[in-house]
């Protein structure tokens, strides 16, 4: 009897992580993660100054990206504060930060959806990074798993992540090919590890990129083979004078599309795809992350018993 009595604490221990507590009081209901790198930390504003020489945010915030007692942000210190722009000021605060599409994204989905209630964003993105740093057991990707799981504590539901990089990837040969595989392991892993088999992901196709694969990895994006990973094309839309940033009003634009494919998304059954042996995606998906507890529970027992 003491053997199954190990068997089911370490399950529900492994199942409840450990967190630091939220301080604010008000919670959000509906949880996004956006995560990836500059793009999706937002640039847009950001110019050299002709003077110091330095960049600077030009300090424009469009009405599609103004505040909204609504709409919360998870800061670095974990507290849920009201959200304003820039939104990764504290979370890439190497980098001079501006326009993103998240502000955008959250305003367009309350006014599309009056009654959708408090929406909770966790930015995560940081400039320069490759998929391989967000691979798992990293600094980036623990830091992400860490904050969503405090973001949850207040008994909110991640309604998907936002995901927009790519960029860093296009530099080499080696790196722009082995993209797909790099992107497709880094959504499973993150699923398993926030135990959300489907977490529904809306990834954006570069727009620009550092060099010359930038082709290569649109493809790699534009082929994911995941069920619930929608992708929305940023090509053509506006740059920054480095032909790598989006602009502000191409920041707003984008954070709308991205609205509106998660509003389809909300009507449209799960999508699934199957790999080369035919076996639904979502199937393994699933019976990964409850194998990989079981083991997991298993390799205690041993250890306890």
């Amino acid at each position: 009897m003491l053997p199954f009595f190990f068997f089911f604490f370490f399950l529900l221990v492994l199942l409840s992580q450990a967190t630091l507590p939220v301080k604010s009081q008000q919670r959000p209901k509906n949880i996004f993660i956006l995560a990836g790198q500059s793009n999706m930390a937002g640039r847009g504003g950001v110019v050299n100054d002709t003077k110091t020489g330095k960049a600077v945010w030009d300090g424009i915030v469009p009405a599609q990206c103004q505040p909204n007692p609504s709409i919360l942000r998870l800061t670095a210190a974990q507290t849920w504060v009201e959200a304003h722009e820039p939104l990764h000021a504290d979370i890439d605060y190497l980098k001079i930060n501006g326009i993103g599409p998240g502000m955008a994204f959250a305003n367009a989905i309350l006014t599309r959806i009056p009654d959708f209630g408090v929406v909770g964003l966790v930015p995560c993105a940081v400039g320069g990074t490759n998929i391989s740093q967000w691979g798992k057991g990293g600094f980036l990707y623990d830091q992400l798993v860490r904050r969503t799981q405090v973001a949850l504590q207040g008994g909110g539901v991640i309604r998907a992540m936002l995901w927009y990089q790519g960029e860093s990837d296009t530099l080499s040969r080696e790196d722009a090919y082995a993209y797909n595989q790099r992107l497709e392991s880094f959504f499973v892993n993150l699923r398993l590890d926030l135990q959300n088999p489907v977490l529904p992901i809306v990834q954006v196709a570069l727009a620009s990129g550092e060099g010359p694969y930038v082709n290569v990895v649109r493809e790699a994006q534009l082929d994911t083979n995941l069920p619930n990973v929608q992708c929305v094309d940023a090509k053509g839309l506006p740059l920054e004078p480095d032909r790598l940033h989006l602009t502000t009003p191409a920041q707003v634009h984008l954070g709308e599309t991205l609205a509106d494919a998660f509003i389809q998304s909300l009507s449209s059954p799960i999508r699934l795809s199957s790999n080369s042996l035919g076996t639904p995606l979502s199937y393994n998906l699933a019976s990964r992350f409850y194998m990989d507890a079981l083991l997991r529970c298993l390799l205690m027992l041993v250890i306890f018993s």
